[in-house]
């Protein structure tokens, strides 16, 4: 069965991991609201600097802040496109849309959409 997943890393402060926690079971239920299939929200644990590249180098993580690496999990791509245009729509998430309402830097997320290749 085909599969889509939108992946994204964030660095988020320590501080405010009870805020990213809530905000992220509002989000994922959102998302799953509108049609994804999974959605996971992970908390670094074993994650070192790298030597050339890492997790904590790619959101460039500050002292003081954790990695949080999360997926999506859809039908395709174009089941993608749907759901997120439905849930960026979603009153729910309003005050999201303002990036100094997050309890994280926006600014140093990355994300992207990937086609699985190998599952087993």
């Amino acid at each position: 069965m085909p599969r889509y997943v939108d992946g994204f890393v964030v660095p988020v402060p320590k501080k405010n991991i009870a805020a990213y926690r809530r905000m992220a079971k509002r989000a994922g239920k959102v998302w799953r609201d509108h049609g994804a299939l999974e959605y996971v929200e992970c908390m670094a644990d074993d994650v070192k600097p790298g030597k050339w590249t890492s997790f904590p180098q790619s959101v460039k993580l500050k002292k003081g802040e954790t990695v949080w690496f999360s997926f999506v999990v859809y039908k395709s791509r174009q089941h993608r496109d749907r759901v997120n245009a439905k849930a960026m729509k979603d009153k729910r998430l309003a005050a999201w849309m303002n990036p100094k309402n997050l309890p994280f830097d926006a600014r140093r997320m990355i994300f992207g959409g990937f086609k699985p290749l190998v599952t087993l």
